[in-house]
């Protein structure tokens, strides 16, 4: 078969990218996403100026005027081209970009006019390479003397990514170095020298001498080849490209037995070497000197404010323009930390009642069947509550409390409007906002909301406040407050019934809802 026409390999799936990697990976070495097929199943045929001509290359000539002739000439092991009445013309080492001007030279020395030349090179010589050195299947390789040496190397599946060299691919031809490529040149500025192979030649892949890991705050995170056992730092960031955010880099050496780590800002690195082997992460040092509160509700001034560091609620308040509806006295807190730790708390809480679930004991076939019967429900349970999302938001307990809180980033404020509803949700048979009425309490409300449902436990109503606050029991609802009933627990395991109780009032106080079997 031709070399040409040997098959290429299929695509293979491109190696995984440095910020999937899982804890313990190996670090992805920068250059082995290039050799995934792409190069192998794709031939280099276009117009090269700097192509040499070579025995077996194909070259079409056509002659017209005085003499007619067109045909597509082979260069012979010579190097020449015969043409009808003018003899062999020496093509072999000719520029692709002068070819035409040498033939016609040559032609117009027998025939001194009334004869237009036209020659031009129709296809590269097929040849094979042989590909070794430090790759996953070195091998000797078919393809087209125009071929880049990357289409070789993929077609020898790429160089071995945990021992080969991108800094050092020698091109042998004859025993002879004939090139050295530095492939880095190519990912990162393009640049690729442009090689003629001929057959035979050997691409050999050296040994990779040098490597630095890079992590953290950069946008190349990977394994670095370097070219000598210490280059300067700011080699390195010129490779790893720091991302606007990095502000220092930890550098840990491994020197021996000793493990060292050293700590520089990024504008101090001017005289700080970087060693073969040495863990480098960029990392972002930052100093908050202000906060980006966001406000909503009954705000008519600007959404969102930005406070300095250490700002108190009272400070942001006095910066509001709240709306006439406005209700100063119920002004909600939200915040994103006081969210992750409600939603882990709940999580636990999951957790210890799907366990208590799960390893509950029966004495007899019936009760087993009634205990894995409860199980499938609190599992179905579990799945529902997994769902829940909690508000974050911050308890304020009394105006005085309220006004020393700390602000954080992120932060959003509520402002609520006056309200003259109290609403009512959970196991009543009709859930709805309804109008406040002075001195009336849980009981009266649930009346007007049509009564308590089969399975609502009517010792388990809550009263929070627009602050996040709990009414003690017993005590009238205001405006604005949302009255819950929370389901009765039917289980003959205490400790279910005790987990899900408590698992209903976290959801119920986190994430203000009611919520049920």
């Amino acid at each position: 078969m031709d070399a040409a026409m040997v098959p290429a390999p299929p695509p293979q799936p491109l190696p995984m990218l440095p910020g999937s990697q899982t804890i313990g990976a190996k670090p992805v070495v920068f250059g082995s996403q290039i050799f995934s097929g792409r190069f192998a199943s794709q031939g280099f045929s276009g117009f090269n100026p700097d192509y040499q001509v070579a025995s077996g290359d194909r070259i079409t000539l056509r002659m017209w005027g005085a003499l007619n002739y067109e045909a597509v000439q082979v260069v012979d092991a010579q190097g020449n081209i015969f043409v009808p009445n003018a003899g062999p013309i020496q093509v072999r080492g000719v520029r692709n970009d002068e070819l035409n001007q040498r033939v016609d030279e040559q032609v117009k020395r027998t025939f001194k006019a009334n004869v237009g030349v036209y020659a031009t090179l129709e296809s590269a010589q097929p040849v094979k390479v042989f590909v070794t050195g430090y790759v996953r299947a070195p091998g000797l390789y078919g393809g087209l003397s125009s071929d880049s040496v990357l289409g070789f190397l993929d077609r020898a599946g790429g160089i071995d990514p945990d021992r080969g060299s991108y800094l050092n691919v020698e091109v042998l031809r004859g025993g002879k170095p004939r090139a050295v490529l530095n492939l880095y040149q190519f990912l990162l500025e393009g640049k690729l020298e442009r090689l003629q192979f001929h057959d035979g030649d050997t691409v050999v892949v050296r040994p990779r001498q040098y490597a630095v890991t890079v992590q953290g705050e950069a946008q190349n995170t990977y394994l670095f080849e370097l070219s000598a056992p210490d280059v300067p730092a700011a080699e390195l960031v010129h490779l790893a490209q720091p991302k606007p955010t990095a502000t220092h880099v930890s550098v840990v050496r491994n020197t021996g037995v000793e493990l060292k780590s050293e700590y520089y800002p990024l504008s101090q690195l001017g005289s700080v070497m970087v060693h073969n082997g040495d863990l480098v992460t960029f990392t972002a040092d930052k100093y908050p000197t202000t906060l980006l509160v966001r406000i909503e509700g009954a705000q008519l001034g600007e959404r969102a404010l930005v406070m300095p560091n250490g700002a108190r609620l009272k400070d942001l308040v006095a910066r509001l323009n709240p709306s006439p509806e406005a209700d100063l006295a119920g002004i909600q807190l939200y915040r994103k930390s006081v969210q992750d730790r409600q939603k882990r708390s709940l999580d636990l809480s999951l957790r210890n009642l799907e366990t208590a679930a799960l390893t509950a004991r029966s004495a007899t076939a019936e009760e087993a069947a009634l205990r894995k019967q409860e199980a499938d429900l609190m599992m179905s349970f579990v799945a529902k509550a997994q769902q829940v999302q909690p508000l974050g938001q911050v308890v304020l307990t009394s105006k005085e409390q309220a006004d020393q809180m700390l602000l954080e980033d992120g932060d959003v404020v509520v402002v609520p409007e006056k309200q003259n509803t109290v609403l009512l949700s959970g196991e009543v048979l009709f859930p709805n906002a309804l109008v406040f009425k002075p001195g009336a309490s849980v009981a009266d409300y649930v009346a007007m909301a049509g009564g308590y449902t089969q399975s609502a436990d009517t010792s388990k109503e809550i009263v929070l406040h627009p602050n996040g606050t709990v009414a003690e029991p017993g005590s009238s609802p205001q405006p604005g407050d949302e009255i819950m009933i929370l389901p009765k627990i039917d289980s003959k395991n205490i400790e279910v019934t005790r987990g899900i109780t408590q698992i209903l009032y976290q959801i119920a106080i986190a994430a203000k809802v009611a919520f049920g079997l």
